[in-house]
């Protein structure tokens, strides 16, 4: 593919994502992607097929679950492996805001749109409940009830994208997604009672 048809493809998803977020799946026209894109109406049917296609195709290009195999080795430990995840998903969180919002707008909605993100996002969540499981087993974690665990640990991570809504309740100085994903992991993993995080 030449480098102006990969540039445009790229435009046309930053701008459906960008107005996905924004306005929602149903409230977006594929002619407003365009314009905000800079591109012809008829390269959505050219290059995706469609704007249906093109919500999956934002998911397949910018969406980081992708990468859950490439940690593997490290997320064998719960105590690390949990760590690590939870400042992932975080970090995704704070630094595509736009993405995370889609992803509760669409499971919020229970569109069939979700299926497709059920299957990108659960393998994370699965593979978080393992190690809360397994940290469980090896008296690592101290928790009641893991489906209820596992549930405040996926609120919190999605609701830490809209700390700047409660920035003024806050007397520190506004954190970076670095130091907000460690700062929740710290918090997690305290809360299980985790050695060396008490």
């Amino acid at each position: 593919m030449a480098q102006a048809d990969s540039e445009m493809k790229i435009r046309i998803l930053l701008s459906a994502k960008k107005l996905f977020s924004k306005q929602g799946f149903d409230g977006t026209s594929v002619r407003q992607i365009c314009e905000e894109a800079g591109a012809n109406v008829a390269l959505v049917s050219y290059y995706f097929g469609g704007k249906e296609k093109v919500f999956h195709a934002v998911f397949d290009y910018f969406f980081v679950g992708h990468r859950l195999h490439e940690l593997e080795e490290r997320l064998r430990e719960p105590v690390s492996g949990l760590r690590l995840l939870i400042k992932e998903v975080v970090w995704f969180c704070i630094n595509d805001m736009e993405l995370a919002a889609i992803i509760q707008q669409e499971f919020a909605s229970n569109s069939q749109r979700a299926l497709h993100i059920k299957e990108l996002t659960f393998p994370i969540w699965l593979k978080m409940k393992e190690l809360l499981e397994n940290g469980k087993r090896q008296g690592l974690f101290h928790y009641e009830s893991l489906d209820h665990t596992l549930l405040f640990i996926v609120s919190t991570a999605f609701s830490l994208k809209k700390f700047a809504v409660f920035q003024p309740l806050c007397s520190e100085q506004e954190a970076t997604a670095e130091q907000t994903a460690e700062y929740a992991s710290k918090f997690v993993l305290r809360a299980l009672g985790a050695e060396g995080f008490e």
